[in-house]
């Protein structure tokens, strides 16, 4: 089986590098990529380290994310960001929109991880 290496996968480095540059070395016009670009990051940066976690406690199977483990924390994460988070924090709104974006980037991490 494929090693999965966690905060060496270059999926990783290059959605954090993104995410960054979009949310603070400019200001990106109002549209796409002002509300929705840096969402779909979320599984492709904070899966990996969370994972990292699991392995380091024995908690998963050695191996590149599973599609069962990707689709748990999408779930989990859209919930809390768009549904619980909303309902607890005044000002805060859940998007759908979102939870799209988090889903196609899940959707290509979990390609680029599962890659030969």
């Amino acid at each position: 089986m494929k090693r999965f290496r966690f905060d060496r996968d270059p999926l990783f480095w290059v959605g954090c590098a993104a995410y960054a540059i979009n949310r603070w070395a400019w200001s990106p016009p109002p549209g796409f990529f002002q509300a929705h670009f840096n969402d779909l990051w979320l599984i492709p940066c904070a899966l990996p380290l969370v994972l990292w976690v699991h392995d380091q406690l024995g908690w998963r199977a050695a191996g590149p994310p599973t599609v069962a483990e990707v689709a748990a924390h999408l779930a989990g994460w859209s919930l809390l960001f768009e549904w619980a988070g909303p309902a607890l924090r005044a000002g805060a709104t859940g998007d759908p929109w979102d939870v799209l974006s988090y889903t196609v980037g899940a959707a290509a991490a979990w390609v680029w991880w599962r890659r030969d």
